[in-house]
């Protein structure tokens, strides 16, 4: 943390002096400086070291060029992965909401589906509201189970199925 605050004092300085560019590098060189210092062996690259490449890199076009511990598509990576988690935690879903459906209500729902193959989810819906169990219709609809149909037959296997039916007459009418 102290780290952090000295780099932002040293930025601010350099910024009321009039020299952005500048102050933009010094400040990137002294987060790498600051990195090297923390670590022994192989600099290890933190979550916040991490957040301050990305910040940095939508604020300063020449932030590739003061890059030295990591690769500059690797500063990119960290920027798309970050856009992949807020939409994935953004699109999550929230808590609250209407329950799902319990095992008993799905299995009566099916169980009632092959029972009456013409009732569709109105009347599905319907007939559970009468037991007292309170659920949508459109969460009848989605449990329902999908009637699978057979693929309808080829015209090869009509015409092998019905030959001895068929007639084929051909009327031609010649005129001279």
């Amino acid at each position: 943390m102290r780290e952090l605050l000295s780099l932002l004092c040293c930025f601010f300085k350099a910024t009321l002096n009039g020299r952005c560019n500048l102050a933009f590098e010094n400040l990137a060189l002294r987060q790498q400086l600051a990195i090297l210092k923390r670590t022994q062996k192989r600099p290890a690259i933190s979550t916040k070291d991490r957040l301050f490449w990305v910040g940095l890199s939508r604020i300063w076009l020449e932030w590739r060029a003061s890059l030295l511990i990591v690769k500059p598509d690797t500063v990119i990576g960290w920027h798309r992965k970050g856009f992949r988690l807020f939409w994935t935690k953004l699109s999550r879903r929230k808590i609250g909401g209407r329950p799902s459906a319990s095992s008993q209500i799905r299995a009566l729902i099916k169980q009632m589906t092959q029972a009456n193959p013409l009732w569709g989810a109105p009347r599905i819906h319907g007939e559970l509201l009468k037991l007292g169990i309170d659920i949508s219709e459109r969460t009848v609809s989605r449990l329902m189970p999908k009637d699978r149909k057979p693929p309808s037959q080829t015209w090869r296997t009509f015409l092998d199925n019905h030959f001895r039916e068929l007639v084929s007459i051909d009327f031609l009418v010649m005129t001279s």
